[in-house]
C-alpha cells in the first residue's frame, strides 16, 4: 500500500494518528497563475506536494464565481479551499474533512494566507441548511465504493438547483462507471476532460 492509500488519511478518530510523528513541510504549487504555499503533516493525504488529482483538477476545471457558497469536500491540508478563496474572496467557502489532523492544518494555513472566508468543518458540523453553489472535489475512491456512493449522494444532493460539482477521479479506479452511476441516480454528468490518467467529471441536478 502507498503512501496516498493509508486508511487513516480518512478516518476520524485521533488515536489513529496518535502513532504518526508530525514531520511538518511546506508545499508549493502554482494555479490560476497564482503562486500557494501551504503547511502540510504527516497523517494527511498528500502530505508533502499537491496531488496529481488535484493538480489535474485545477487545469481543467472552469475559474469559480466570485461569489457563492462552496464546498471542498475532503479538503486534506486545504489545497482547494485555499485556492477557492483566494479566487473568491465574496464567497463563503466550507473545508470539510473527518481527518482532524487534516483540519487543523487548514485552519493553519487560513490563518497564515489571511483566508478568512474558510470555514472548516468536520462533515457533521456543517448546517444541515447549507446549500452549496460549487463543490470542487478530490473524493476518496479507496473507501470502497458503497462508503463513497453514500458520501456523494449525501453531499451532492445539498447542491443548489443551479449548482455544480467538479469531481476528479482516476480512471483506473472507476472515474466511467462513477459517472455512469451518479446518472442511475438521477444526476446530469459531463466528462470534462482527462489527463494524466485522471477524468474531471461535472456533476448537476436534472
Amino acid at each position: 500500500m502507498s503512501p496516498d492509500e493509508q486508511p487513516h488519511y480518512f478516518s476520524s478518530e485521533e488515536g489513529d494518528l496518535s502513532q504518526i510523528a508530525s514531520a511538518p513541510r511546506d508545499a508549493h504549487w502554482d494555479a490560476f497563475g497564482r503562486s500557494f504555499t501551504a503547511k502540510t503533516d504527516r497523517g494527511v493525504f498528500s502530505y508533502d506536494h499537491l496531488d496529481r488529482g488535484t493538480a489535474v483538477l485545477f487545469s481543467l476545471v472552469d475559474p469559480p464565481q466570485t461569489e457563492g457558497t462552496f464546498l471542498d469536500l475532503g479538503c486534506g491540508w486545504g489545497p482547494i479551499a485555499l485556492c477557492l478563496a483566494s479566487l473568491s474572496p465574496g464567497a463563503h467557502v466550507w473545508a470539510v474533512d473527518v481527518n482532524p489532523r487534516a483540519r487543523g492544518l487548514v485552519i493553519r494555513n487560513r490563518d497564515i494566507a489571511r483566508a478568512s472566508n474558510i470555514h472548516v468543518s468536520s462533515p457533521e458540523d456543517v448546517p444541515a441548511e447549507t446549500r452549496f453553489d460549487l463543490i470542487w472535489s478530490n473524493p476518496p475512491i479507496r473507501i470502497g465504493k458503497a462508503a463513497l456512493h453514500k458520501l456523494l449522494l449525501r453531499w451532492l444532493s445539498r447542491l443548489t438547483p443551479n449548482g455544480a460539482a467538479w469531481l476528479v477521479v482516476q480512471k483506473n479506479l472507476g472515474s466511467d462507471s462513477l459517472a455512469d452511476w451518479l446518472e442511475t441516480e438521477g444526476y446530469l454528468v459531463q466528462r470534462i476532460g482527462s489527463k494524466k490518467g485522471f477524468r474531471v467529471l461535472v456533476v448537476k441536478h436534472a
